[in-house]
């Protein structure tokens, strides 16, 4: 055994060893001085993962949380959020350790990765063959497609509560044109200085719809009648399994860290720190308005004017901006994959190339411009896989030989006694989201998302948008 573990050990130092040499070496050329780009610019850290984690996991989901908690009724929210909370940490825990599985067995092969970020589905090939590289591809880009499509979906809805003048379609186009400029920013390398002002700004809005919804207190004859509908129920459960499923990112966040193996538990720590802004704010606001919310997803429709709120407001649509760049830069690094730009070094000419991966993205948001039920949708239909069940099962198959469990680049967590446990909690997720997440969740999300299409059509104008009386009665006069 001792040899063994050696051997192990060494191989581990090797592989950091080499990580530290292709990822740092801007960092390591500068250790006589900080520059400011460096401080600003240079992020791979575990500290900068951290921020990365946390900053993309609450996003505008925050918003969408009371909405959730008037579906399932306060103790269902709780414990759903407790639940996939630490369900989440978990399969990011189990990505994590197929990075290091995939990147030390390329290590031995001597594969340099100096001008090349390793994308999850080149994890899942590496491990497992073709076939689960074409179904992590096809998951994990369906995902991050929809997921920048909600982050334009909700600057719409974020804006028009500052300035309707302009509908929430028209909002659209806008902020579609302004987060096309993500297309500048290189890699997760660069997001050191918009992953730390991220988490400030959901910070702040968590605190202010906590405080403001306790000041303002409970509405007139206030009723929290749920749950009182599956669907509903159901619906609510998936968004909050959404709200904990960020990580379609993870791989790409480890990768851009000088020391990877130490992103083991960041996302568990990230999700801690989560928990302090998505619990009183969804608990506050559902407690202030009740049942209202089940026609208001976006909870800042509900709150009075203020010159707070509008802070709010203008605060999550930069964080927007900075999350639709996270969700974007995978697609980015794939399509520049399939276009044999990836390892172009010219800023200008990759922001080119990754222009056409926007569009679709612009057109989606104007179809299903549904804040809140696509969220829901997304989540039972490719989080629950992408998320889920995909890891957990690339996992038991990539460990299934004796010969690879002794052979594993990392040990057994300590939370874990051995392989026989690992199994159980495994097969467990894969169940338990498959049944839930995918199965009621899919059929929940899916009539209520058919529902508001059947509503409010597609392309619609202004989802959700307080009638302006006026106009309205000038229009059904004539």
């Amino acid at each position: 055994m001792l040899p063994q573990k050696q051997a192990e050990e060494a191989m581990m130092s090797s592989l950091n060893q080499t990580i530290e040499h292709e990822e740092g070496e801007e960092v390591k050329g500068d250790t006589s001085h900080l520059s400011l780009k460096n401080i600003l610019w240079h992020g791979g850290s575990a500290y900068d993962a951290w921020f990365s984690c946390a900053s993309n996991q609450v996003a505008q989901v925050l918003l969408t949380l009371p909405y959730s908690f008037s579906q399932l009724g306060m103790l269902s929210g709780i414990i759903f959020q407790v639940f996939y909370g630490l369900l989440g940490s978990y399969t990011a825990y189990l990505i994590s350790i197929l990075y290091v599985e995939y990147r030390s067995r390329k290590e031995k092969e001597n594969v340099s990765f100096k001008n090349h970020v390793i994308q999850w589905f080149e994890v899942l090939e590496g491990l497992l063959g073709p076939y689960w590289k074409a179904i992590g591809l096809a998951f994990n880009c369906t995902f991050l497609l929809f997921g920048s499509v909600i982050q334009l979906i909700a600057c719409a809805s974020n804006i028009y509560y500052i300035n309707d003048h302009l509908d929430k379609r028209t909002w659209t186009y806008i902020f579609g044109a302004c987060c096309a400029t993500t297309v500048f920013i290189p890699s997760f390398h660069n997001y050191r200085i918009w992953s730390f002002l991220g988490l400030g700004m959901t910070t702040y809005t968590a605190w202010y719809l906590t405080i403001a919804a306790l000041v303002h207190g409970q509405v007139e004859n206030v009723t929290h009648s749920a749950p009182n509908k599956m669907v509903l129920y159901f619906t609510g459960a998936t968004n909050i399994l959404y709200t904990f499923g960020g990580h379609a990112v993870t791989v790409e966040i480890m990768h851009a860290m000088w020391k990877p193996r130490k992103f083991k538990y960041i996302y568990f720590y990230a999700t801690i720190y989560v928990f302090t802004l998505t619990l009183p704010s969804a608990i506050s606001v559902y407690w202030a308005f009740g049942d209202q919310l089940l026609d208001h997803s976006n909870a800042f429709s509900l709150l009075p004017r203020s010159g707070w709120r509008d802070t709010g407001v203008i605060l999550m649509l930069i964080h927007q901006f900075i999350t639709f760049g996270f969700a974007c830069t995978p697609l980015y690094f794939v399509w520049e994959k399939v276009i044999g730009m990836h390892d172009t070094k010219s800023i200008c000419l990759r922001a080119l190339a990754r222009l056409p991966v926007v569009i679709p993205i612009w057109f989606l948001a104007i179809i299903f411009p549904f804040f809140g039920p696509i969220n829901s949708a997304v989540g039972a239909l490719l989080v629950s896989f992408t998320v889920y069940i995909i890891p957990a099962t690339a996992h038991m198959l990539t460990f299934r030989f004796a010969s690879a469990r002794q052979n594993a680049a990392e040990k057994l967590p300590f939370f874990i006694p051995n392989w026989t446990v690992m199994y159980v909690v495994n097969t467990f997720v894969v169940v338990w989201v498959l049944v839930v997440g995918f199965g009621f969740g899919g059929w929940a999300s899916m009539t209520n998302f058919i529902k508001q299409v059947d509503t409010f059509g597609l392309f619609a104008k202004c989802y959700q948008c307080p009638p302006k009386i006026l106009p309205f009665n000038h229009t059904m006069h004539h």
